[in-house]
C-alpha cells in the first residue's frame, strides 16, 4: 500500500496505573544500535526510578533469532513493520493493549489502524522513515533520485558505495528497479534481481552500518541507507544530499513491543506510555533524526527537523514509496536464497 509522507510526530508519557505513578526496578530494552536517545532514557529513569539497560542489535533477523533462542532477558524489542506479524504469529509478543493507555490519544490517526498491528494491540510507534540514497555531491553531481546509484553506479562512485546490509530494503529497491512488485514470485524477474545484485556488489566498498561516521568523513561517497542516518551525516558535512529513488523505495516504521516472557512488564508498559508523550517522543526523533508517529511532538523539535529534506518527501516522489508487506514464507525463502548468493 502507498502512504503519503510528511513529517510525522512522536510522543510519550506515563502509564496510568492505579496507585502511585512512581515505579522502581529494571527495564531491559533490545533495540537497533545508535537509535535510542540517552536523554530520553535518563528522563525515564529519573521519572520512574527504573534502571534501564539497552542492548543493541544490527538487523531484524538478528533480533528475531536472539529472542527465538530464549534466555535473552529482554523486556522490550523494536521490530520493523513487516516483522511485527512474524513476532505476533509466533507468540513472542505480549498483547499489552497500548491502545488503552493514557497517552495513546497522542498517536497520529494514520498510525493507529496499521496493517501490521490493527488498532495497536501490541505496539506503539518508535520512529519511521524511508530507505534511499545518500551522496556526497562534491564527488558526484548527477541525478541521485535513482537506485542506479548503487545498482548501476556512475564511474565517480564505483568502489565508494556502502549498501545497508538489510535483505528486504535492498531487494525491494532492486525489484522496483526492474518494474516488479514486492513479494513477487516471478522467477524470471527474480533472476534479473539476483544477477544485477551479484554484478553490482563488486562495485561497492562495503555493506555495513557505520554511515554516520564514514559518509561525512568521505570514506563513503554514496550509500543506500536510512534517511535519518543521512541527515545526521549532512549535519556534519553539508555536501551530503539525500535522494528518493524514483523507481521505488521502502517506507519503514519501527515500533516498541513488549516480549511475552518479559520479566518487567509493568515497567515496560510505563515506557510504552512514556514514549507516546509528545515532548518525550521529540527526544527520540531529535537524537536519531527520524520522524515519529505522535501528534504534537514537532512542537518540541528544532526547525531543522521540521523542514529537513531527508524527512519530507517531495510531492513528485510520494507515490514511489511503499511500506514493506510481510511476504509469504515461500516468497521469503526465494528472497533469502538470492540474498545468500549476494553475500557469498
Amino acid at each position: 500500500m502507498n502512504w503519503k509522507i510528511g513529517l510525522a510526530t512522536a510522543a510519550v508519557s506515563i502509564f496510568a496505573f492505579a496507585g502511585s505513578a512512581a515505579a522502581e526496578g529494571e527495564l531491559n530494552i533490545y533495540n537497533w544500535g545508535d537509535y535510542t536517545s540517552p536523554e530520553l532514557i535518563k528522563k525515564f529513569e529519573d521519572t520512574h526510578k527504573v534502571k534501564v539497560t539497552i542492548t543493541d542489535y544490527d538487523s531484524n533477523d538478528t533480533a528475531l533469532a536472539k529472542v527465538r533462542a530464549g534466555g535473552h532477558g529482554f523486556d522490550i524489542v523494536v521490530p520493523s513493520a513487516n516483522y511485527v506479524p512474524i513476532w505476533v504469529n509466533e507468540g513472542m509478543l505480549l498483547e499489552a493493549r497500548p491502545d488503552q493507555m493514557e497517552n495513546f490519544k497522542n498517536v497520529d490517526e494514520r498510525w493507529v489502524n496499521v496493517p501490521w498491528d490493527e488498532g495497536r494491540h501490541y505496539t506503539v510507534p518508535w520512529q519511521w522513515g524511508v530507505t534511499g540514497i545518500g551522496v556526497n555531491k562534491s564527488v558526484y553531481g548527477g541525478d541521485i533520485n535513482t537506485s542506479a546509484i548503487f545498482l548501476d553506479p556512475p564511474a565517480e562512485l564505483v568502489g565508494k558505495i556502502n549498501v545497508a546490509p538489510e535483505m528486504n530494503d535492498v531487494l525491494f529497491a532492486t525489484i522496483k528497479y526492474f518494474g516488479g512488485e514486492w513479494c513477487t514470485e516471478d522467477k524470471e524477474l527474480l533472476k534479473k534481481v539476483r544477477d544485477k545484485l551479484v554484478e553490482a556488489k563488486p562495485k561497492w566498498l562495503a555493506m555495513d552500518y557505520s554511515v554516520t561516521e564514514k559518509l561525512p568523513s568521505g570514506d563513503y561517497a554514496a550509500v543506500y541507507y536510512w534517511n535519518g542516518a543521512v541527515m545526521r551525516s549532512r549535519i556534519k558535512n553539508p555536501d551530503i544530499a539525500f535522494g528518493y529513488p524514483k523507481e521505488g523505495f521502502p517506507f519503514f516504521m519501527d515500533s516498541v513491543a513488549i516480549l511475552k516472557d518479559a520479566k518487567n512488564v509493568d515497567n515496560a508498559k510505563l515506557f510504552m506510555n512514556f514514549i507516546m508523550d509528545p515532548e518525550n517522543a521529540a527526544l527520540i526523533s531529535e537524537f536519531a533524526k527520524y520522524a515519529n508517529g505522535i501528534k504534537g511532538s514537532t512542537d518540541f523539535m528544532s526547525d531543522d527537523m521540521k523542514s529537513a529534506p531527508e524527512l519530507v518527501v517531495p510531492a513528485e516522489f510520494e507515490d514511489a514509496g511503499e511500506f514493506l508487506e510481510t511476504c509469504s514464507p515461500e516468497v521469503s525463502q526465494l528472497y533469502t536464497r538470492i540474498w545468500t548468493d549476494v553475500n557469498k
